[in-house]
């Protein structure tokens, strides 16, 4: 039975970038169950109070929406990645079911993070999207594992473009962000250097 999931950011009771979510959750259920009915999450989602970021998780299947948490977020301190590879991965859609990318956290050694490359192209981390800084543009790889929602407000506002970026020619950046639903653009900026990533 396929299950999936949707991350939002809740600021202030406020539901963050809610379309993006609804159209990647339905056309998840379109491509999966050929369903015609579209869920709206802002029906879904009770907003809630707090001083700091709420991370709210809502897991779906055919029949709907099956569970909805609620949790305080803190972001991980990340100074450091480490490339792994695996050609035959595949997470094209926000799955529950995260158990090979989670044999690959476990290659990331003394370093706090992996990048996942797939036939010589870096992809994501295990957890974001990610892009390079060039010196005058930052790049995401074109073919990421999976298209998050931050990365599709980012590209639609020109503010990052796509690029197929290959594992040898990661040094010729200057430095690389990971972003999520829940981690702005620019929250985690890494330099690249020897010192902070491994191939």
């Amino acid at each position: 039975m396929y299950q999936f999931v949707e991350t939002i950011k809740m600021i202030n009771g406020c539901a963050c970038n809610i379309d993006y979510h609804n159209n990647r959750l339905n056309n998840t259920r379109h491509h999966f169950w050929q369903t015609e009915e579209n869920i709206d999450l802002n029906k879904y989602i009770t907003p809630q109070e707090s001083n700091g970021i709420i991370k709210v998780r809502v897991v779906y299947g055919e029949n709907g929406i099956e569970d909805i948490s609620y949790s305080k977020y803190s972001m991980r301190n990340i100074k450091t990645l480490k490339i792994v590879t695996d050609k035959h991965i595949e997470y094209s859609f926000k799955s529950t079911d995260r158990s090979a990318i989670n044999k690959l956290v476990e290659k990331k050694g003394l370093y706090d993070e992996i990048i996942i490359s797939k036939n010589s192209l870096i992809t994501d981390t295990s957890f974001t999207n990610i892009a390079l800084f060039d010196g005058n543009t930052w790049y995401t790889p074109k073919h990421p594992l999976l298209k998050g929602t931050k990365r599709a407000y980012l590209i639609n506002k020109n503010i990052i473009k796509e690029k197929d970026i290959n594992e040898k020619d990661i040094f010729e950046y200057r430095a690389i962000r990971l972003f999520n639903a829940m981690i702005d653009f620019g929250d985690i900026e890494i330099p690249i250097n020897k010192d902070t990533l491994s191939l």
